[in-house]
């Protein structure tokens, strides 16, 4: 691969299109802001600049172009994102050795293999024309079957292995993709995991096929097997972090900035054939908080529309206490009579599922209807399990006047007066505090500014505020490189040892390049940059310079004449600090004299404040 086509892609491709297809950004000023991929946060501290093709978060301090957030957020190696970023610009990639291939490419190309063949056996056998005849009766038209690869796994032991082989690929390697299993004891042979079944495909974001889930659809075979199996964890397909479906609902959802979570494959198919398609499936599994994460790149609005059963109401509630975990806005999806799941719902009649989806219930009034339908509030012991459903999800309500009235309505269906339930609230052991203690640390503050979680320490520690007046002031420098002749070389002395290297190197270069403009993210500001601080520096420099225009769109010259100021007085301060102390031993030695000298110093500089 040359660095031309790198260049290429990279020049083709613009960082807030290619950001903005994960997360939903909004426009601030310059610049665009929104909720960080890569960790929980509740105010937005990941912003990307159109103009320097960045992205930085303020918070995990993550940082990057569009090569590195399409590794992080896909958990690939370059060569993957590479590829992904090649087909999102309509650059041919020059053909490689198929021998030097990633064995994560080839993992793809089996399962997308598997599912062309998958697909073919639908119209291919009697049997395959029986499934494809059973998916049309439980509703799924032709196009949906099309569009979602649906397929048939012939009732073979090896059919799928022996197709898989005769296109170049090893047999370890079609096991270690999930679609065989290594007979035992004989590492040389395997047979086929999918066998007489209706397969599912799962996609990844970018539609790539990563496994399957598949299902009988012969009444004698569901009494003697599961009804559904999975592919395993492999190297591309993690069950825990891929919604179904996502890859055609994820621009709906980000769009609506609502996503509705079903259980099965054929609820999300159904979802989408009748027009629902914010609409995804937990993929085979239980909704985990990779899940939701997941889903936070693109809304904030969850509905939850689980089976209806009693283990869906199980699903629901965890699902619940995750997704609240994570700050989304939480509705659930009410229980059909006559009906089970949201497939039959939809296939009965579409209307249905959307009035359904219309009157969702919220968090609160899920738990109130959950705990009484349970529990007799007409008896003691009914009353305290009702609380003890109903109490840890008022206790998580952080508006104090939401709280104050879901109290007085428990108090009053409970027939107890509301300091019984007020008491017994203060009882539940609680953290949350605590958490939004630590979440602070990694946002914007309600004036807009960026802490700084590169340093450490607290604001109010004059270290930690001494280095981030520093780093405003090189931020305003990146910013502009006209405000370096501010910064006279009398101030120095009140910088710590690397900026004073950086600014005296930085001057240097503007003196020996008296038409040039010294551009700190340029080459020629980081040869500023002191050798035995190149570390330190040189990533910092693009984030300083993104933080200077979120933060500072004001006169820069002003706001670096308050930092020299503050700097200024930090320094005295710290001055006044070392005198006192001295003068403290002095008296202890009964050295008047020194006393004296150190006296009018003090006063000196006390002064200056």
């Amino acid at each position: 691969m040359q660095d031309s086509q790198i260049e290429e892609i990279k020049n083709k491709l613009n960082v807030v299109d290619v950001v903005g297809s994960y997360i939903k950004l909004t426009k601030t000023g310059i610049n665009y802001r929104g909720p960080c991929p890569f960790h929980s946060e509740k105010k937005p501290s990941f912003f990307v600049s159109p103009n320097r093709q960045m992205w930085k978060c303020f918070g995990c301090g993550k940082v990057g172009d569009i090569y590195e957030f399409v590794k992080e957020i896909e958990g690939v190696e370059f060569g993957d994102a590479l590829r992904i970023l090649a087909a999102k610009a309509g650059v041919e990639l020059k053909r490689e050795n198929p021998k030097l291939r990633t064995e994560r490419q080839r993992l793809y190309e089996i399962c997308d293999l598997a599912c062309s063949f998958f697909e073919k056996q639908l119209d291919a056998s009697v049997v395959g024309k029986e499934a494809k005849e059973y998916l049309l009766k439980r509703g799924i038209s032709e196009e949906s079957i099309k569009k979602w690869r649906l397929g048939y796994s012939p009732d073979t032991w090896q059919s799928l292995s022996d197709f898989l082989v005769g296109k170049g690929y090893q047999r370890q390697e079609i096991i270690k993709a999930g679609l065989a299993i290594e007979k035992e004891g004989n590492r040389s042979d395997s047979y086929d995991r999918f066998r007489g079944r209706i397969s599912f495909p799962i996609f990844d974001l970018n539609s790539q096929v990563v496994g399957f889930g598949a299902r009988v659809f012969k009444t004698a075979n569901e009494k003697e097997t599961a009804k559904y199996i999975n592919t395993p964890q492999t190297f591309v397909y993690n069950k825990s972090a891929i919604l179904y479906g996502l890859n055609f609902a994820k621009l709906p959802v980000k769009k609506e900035n609502n996503c509705v979570i079903t259980e099965g494959y054929t609820d999300a198919i159904m979802a989408h054939q009748a027009g629902f398609i914010n609409t995804v499936a937990a993929s085979g599994t239980a909704l985990t908080s990779q899940h939701l994460e997941i889903l936070k790149r693109y809304a904030e609005n969850l509905i939850l529309a689980f089976d209806m059963d009693l283990a869906g109401d199980t699903a629901t509630k965890r699902g619940i206490n995750l997704a609240e975990a994570q700050g989304f806005n939480i509705k659930i999806v009410d229980s059909y009579s006559g009906a089970k799941d949201p497939a039959e719902i939809i296939l009965e009649n579409p209307k249905n599922w959307s009035d359904l989806i219309e009157k969702a219930r919220t968090i609160m009034d899920y738990y109130f209807d959950s705990a009484f339908e349970k529990f007799d509030e007409n008896i003691p012991e009914g009353k305290k399990q009702i609380g003890r459903m109903i109490l840890p999800a008022i206790k998580r309500i952080q508006n104090r006047i939401e709280q104050s009235h879901w109290i007085q309505k428990l108090s009053e269906k409970l027939g107890v007066k509301e300091d019984a339930v007020l008491q017994e609230l203060s009882s539940l052991r609680g953290d949350d505090s605590r958490r939004g203690n630590l979440d602070s640390r990694f946002r914007g503050n309600d004036n807009g500014e960026i802490a700084s979680s590169r340093l450490g320490g607290t604001r109010n520690d004059a270290s930690t505020r001494k280095k981030l007046i520093e780093e405003k002031i090189i931020s305003l420098i990146a910013k502009d490189p006209e405000n370096l002749n501010l910064i006279e070389e009398s101030y120095f002395p009140l910088f710590g040892e690397k900026t004073k290297s950086f600014l005296e190197n930085l001057k240097n270069l503007a003196k020996n390049q008296p038409e040039a403009e010294v551009v700190l993210t340029d080459t020629n500001g980081l040869d500023a940059i002191p050798k035995n601080y190149k570390d330190d520096f040189k990533n910092f420099l693009a984030t300083l310079s993104l933080r200077a225009e979120i933060e500072f769109a004001e006169d820069g010259c002003q706001e670096i004449q308050l930092c020299l100021l503050r700097l200024k007085d930090i320094n005295t301060r710290e001055k006044l600090s070392r005198i006192s102390n001295e003068i403290k031993k002095a008296e202890e030695t009964g050295d008047n004299k020194k006393v004296s000298e150190l006296m009018g110093n003090f006063n000196k500089l006390t002064k200056e404040l």
